[in-house]
């Protein structure tokens, strides 16, 4: 039998989870200062900064985004100092690759760490909320997912982890997660510079323009995807459907975003054990707005049962 459900905002919790398994997996000690970061508004306020227009409010998210850059460089900064003075304690990740080049300046090693740690909290965070917000609207296809992860499970003992073979085994897992970044367009478009003259049909970009590609453009283009509007991820079945040109959330090219592999693991491994272990539903509607950024108005709150064992 399954307990009363509780509450929980599946956005705002996710996003420090992200930031703690991001910066674990890049900069080790990092996780620490991130999460003490988030929790004080820092992670939040310099993400939302760079998407809004100045303004002289004193609440002005660019008036905070500066400062919280500044706290949160002063973190790093520490953090990269406690590294240099532990010499003998060398750890194979991101941040000690960073150490060992003097091709970079401090100022730059920090930015990297930044990069990193907003690059994949945010978007990670949102991606599987995403997926969990259009499961929860399509029966089906979670029946689906959640008989692909029990057959997974039958393989494994109890307490044993899943590993890049169980991942691989994910195929409608991977279609659900392709599916719900199409239709939730995370990121809405990438910024890019003509090096050249280009031409495109009548137009014509100068060298030297910006250039926004718009991503839901071309994912909810109903010539290029149909029934563009709806849900539904057995669109991907069929070889090379997730890298064709008309799927681009990840961006493309030698810009391809470097951690799209590690969100999709982790989106993966958080269904995993989401519908093994618990039944869910969205408490009342909180549907994702798109501006100025994707998000949740409410933080998508969800109602959560863990699925116990019949004795």
């Amino acid at each position: 039998m399954a307990r009363q459900g509780r509450q929980h905002h599946l956005l705002r919790g996710g996003k420090k989870v992200c930031v703690q398994c991001d910066s674990e997996a890049g900069a080790g000690a990092v996780a620490r200062g991130a999460c003490h970061c988030h929790d004080t508004g820092g992670l939040p306020h310099l993400h939302e900064g760079p998407h809004l227009f100045p303004s002289p409010h004193p609440r002005d998210p660019i008036r905070q985004s500066c400062p919280a850059r500044e706290r949160i460089s002063s973190t790093v900064k520490g953090i990269i100092e406690e590294r240099r003075k532990a010499d003998c304690c060398k750890r194979d990740d991101f941040l000690n690759v960073l150490l060992s080049t003097d091709e970079l300046s401090d100022e730059e090693k920090v930015s990297f760490v930044l990069d990193s740690l907003l690059g994949g909290y945010e978007t990670t965070s949102l991606m599987i909320s995403m997926v969990v917000y259009f499961l929860g609207q399509s029966a089906q296809d979670l029946d689906l997912v959640k008989r692909e992860h029990q057959g997974i499970r039958s393989t494994k003992a109890k307490e044993e982890c899943l590993s890049s073979e169980d991942y691989k085994k994910m195929e409608y897992t991977q279609h659900v997660i392709n599916e719900a970044l199409r239709c939730g367009n995370i990121v809405k478009f990438v910024h890019r510079k003509a090096l050249k003259d280009v031409r495109y049909k009548e137009y014509l970009i100068p060298s030297g323009w910006k250039v926004l590609p718009v991503f839901s453009a071309v994912h909810l283009n109903p010539s290029l995807h149909g029934n563009a509007q709806q849900f539904q991820p057995c669109r991907w079945e069929g070889p090379s459907q997730g890298t064709s040109k008309k799927f681009t959330p990840f961006g493309g090219g030698t810009r391809l975003c470097p951690g799209s592999e590690l969100a999709k693991v982790e989106a993966a491994f958080f269904l995993h054990h989401l519908v093994l272990n618990f039944r869910w539903k969205i408490d009342g509607d909180d549907i994702p707005m798109a501006y100025p950024y994707v998000e949740f108005p409410r933080g998508l709150p969800i109602e959560i049962e863990p699925i116990c064992s019949e004795s």
